[in-house]
């Protein structure tokens, strides 16, 4: 089993910054929810205009909170200095996005120096009722940061 010991102690803070600059999240009523080594979770309000024509929520809604959970679970263990980039990442559409919010849960699956595999799942939260509606798999590449 692999460690998942964050090398940067202030990593809920980076991830917290870092999402702050993501301006399309807030574009698609997207908080950070929680924030653990290896593990992040964004909820989305689902708003209006990030419907499809069915009135459901579209699916490049769940493609990205449920990419930048997964982007953003492997920051957490990445050292200081250092962002994370997505370099591919795979969907399967399991279910509509019919609900009130959705939940994307992203976890890293393998931390290595050159890249982390990391997955999410992505829910449709309906009341109590929470379906899982993708499964996201991807490979993130950490970069280091620009000194000004």
């Amino acid at each position: 089993m692999q460690d998942f010991t964050p090398r940067n102690p202030d990593f809920a803070r980076v991830v917290a910054d870092s999402f702050a600059r993501q301006s399309m999240m807030e574009t698609l009523g997207a908080r950070l929810v929680s924030v653990a080594p290896g593990h992040v979770a964004i909820e989305s309000t689902m708003p209006a205009h990030v419907r499809q024509q069915q009135g459901l929520a579209h699916a490049g809604l769940a493609f990205s909170i449920g990419d930048s959970a997964a982007g953003f679970s492997g920051l957490t263990l990445l050292p200081p200095a250092q962002e994370i980039v997505t370099s591919e990442m795979k969907i399967h559409l399991l279910a509509p996005g019919a609900g009130e919010r959705m939940l994307a849960e992203g976890r890293v699956l393998r931390a290595g120096k050159r890249q982390l595999v990391c997955e999410a799942e992505v829910w449709a939260l309906a009341g109590p009722r929470k379906t899982l509606i993708a499964k996201l798999i991807g490979t993130m590449v950490p970069v280091n940061l620009q000194e000004e």
